[in-house]
């Protein structure tokens, strides 16, 4: 499984905007794209700041293509996401699951 690791932030007024953009927009749409495993957005409280990181969890980098295309490290921020977000990554990093538990 490979993982890809996205990070932005948001000022605290708009990081609500920005979390129901990427349950309402983002998931839905990575949902319909073939080796999507799963998704999880991380939040933390930086005082005037929420910082995010986004992972993504794909099958394999042929499926991270589907979705980024020919340049999977390139990162895809639609424009509502932009509009909630004071900074984002314009890169995205991959790394390979080396290990992975999930509860039972």
């Amino acid at each position: 499984m490979i993982i890809r690791i996205w990070t932005a932030e948001a000022v605290r007024a708009k990081a609500e905007d920005y979390r129901r953009h990427f349950e309402t927009r983002v998931v839905p749409h990575l949902r319909a794209i073939s080796g999507f495993k799963g998704a999880s957005l991380l939040e933390r409280d930086e005082g005037a700041q929420v910082a995010f990181i986004a992972l993504t969890r794909w099958s394999s980098m042929q499926a991270i293509h589907g979705f980024a295309g020919p340049q999977p490290e390139q990162a895809i921020v639609e424009p509502e996401g932009r509009a909630a977000l004071s900074r984002f990554d314009d890169v995205v990093r991959h790394y390979d699951a080396a290990v992975e538990e999930a509860a039972p």
